[in-house]
């Protein structure tokens, strides 16, 4: 049975050359196509499906690393010394820096590239700094699109550092290779402070900081694999290390990076690797069909006349919200 394809259209001269740039490995066409990503414009997204399609064949080769924790963990000094480490090595290190959005004025600071500032100098790097803009999981909404369009100008690492709002940040999971939970000190002392959302779906800890107060590491990285052995392992074939470091002087940043390596090779070996990849990308699918019917839904001319008048009443009592919703559901009979 044959399977009717969306028929591909060439592209515009101006598109590409964009995907031309980005293959080039040229840092100026990478940032527009991620800028061309990122606009909310209607024509602008039409344009990024084409772009993303072209570059879709020269993606999936970098590792996908997802870095978490508190504000105050030292995501950014740790990810600036792991990222000069890695580039040492003769590797090209993408960063995509999600910085929080005020829920008022939907501004964000962006300060990502100030707090990274000798890796932002360094031409085997490339920072992106992007509001969350409200997107849940801790991740801009675009996050997935523009690790794809770094893959294809040739990153062999890209990191993902997320917000640091706890719980929901189990989206970054879906969408990276290794998942890693940055820790303080004295996290370890308060194990009810722990979310063990995040915690289950880490895949390697990390006790940052450790040069502050040595004694006060080391009981951290005994409790958290204590708190750790309560948990179901996420994989048969991967225990999940707790690793002490202090990233300011850069001690124990070869000792992550062997990890996330053996981590990878342990996964490969047991065809989890390229399954995870496949998975998040079924679920991506998904999150996108939500979405688009989620627009659609809002944008019906029957919806978008009733809504007002029914969320009124759900507001003063007068209607039940299951029975709001179904009236508005039913416009799309």
């Amino acid at each position: 049975m044959s399977m009717n394809m969306p028929e591909t259209l060439p592209l515009p001269a101006a598109d590409l050359a964009l995907v031309e740039g980005v293959r080039a490995r040229q840092l100026r066409p990478l940032a527009k196509t991620i800028t061309l990503i990122e606009s909310q414009r209607e024509e602008h997204k039409v344009r990024a499906r084409a772009v993303l399609e072209a570059l879709l064949p020269h993606t999936g080769g970098a590792m996908r690393v997802g870095i978490s924790g508190v504000p105050g963990v030292g995501k950014s000094t740790f990810i600036e010394a792991l990222g000069l480490h890695l580039i040492g090595q003769g590797l090209r290190v993408a960063v995509l820096a999600v910085d929080p959005s005020s829920s008022l004025t939907g501004g964000s600071i962006l300060g990502d590239k100030t707090r990274m500032e000798l890796l932002s100098q360094n031409p085997a790097a490339f920072i992106r700094p992007s509001p969350s803009a409200g997107s849940l999981g801790g991740v801009a909404e675009k996050t997935r699109e523009t690790m794809l369009v770094c893959e294809a100008a040739g990153f062999d690492v890209i990191i993902v550092e997320t917000v640091g709002v706890g719980q929901s940040e189990t989206a970054v999971a879906g969408m990276t290779d290794i998942f890693c939970l940055l820790q303080l000190p004295n996290a370890g002392d308060d194990l009810q402070a722990i979310k063990k959302g995040i915690m289950e779906i880490a895949d390697l800890i990390v006790i940052n900081k450790a040069d502050i107060d040595a004694s006060a590491a080391m009981r951290a990285k005994s409790q958290m694999k204590t708190a750790l052995h309560m948990l179901r392992p996420a994989s048969p074939n991967w225990t999940v290390p707790v690793l002490t470091l202090s990233a300011l002087k850069k001690d124990g940043v070869a000792d992550f990076w062997n990890t996330v390596q053996d981590y990878r090779a342990a996964m490969t070996k047991s065809g989890e690797f390229e399954a995870k990849r496949r998975h998040q990308a079924l679920a991506w699918m998904w999150e996108q069909i939500d979405a688009g019917l989620r627009s659609r839904f809002r944008n019906h001319p029957g919806v978008r006349e009733a809504l007002p008048q029914l969320s009124a009443a759900v507001e003063a009592g007068g209607t039940t919200p299951s029975a709001a919703a179904l009236r508005l559901l039913a416009y799309l009979n």
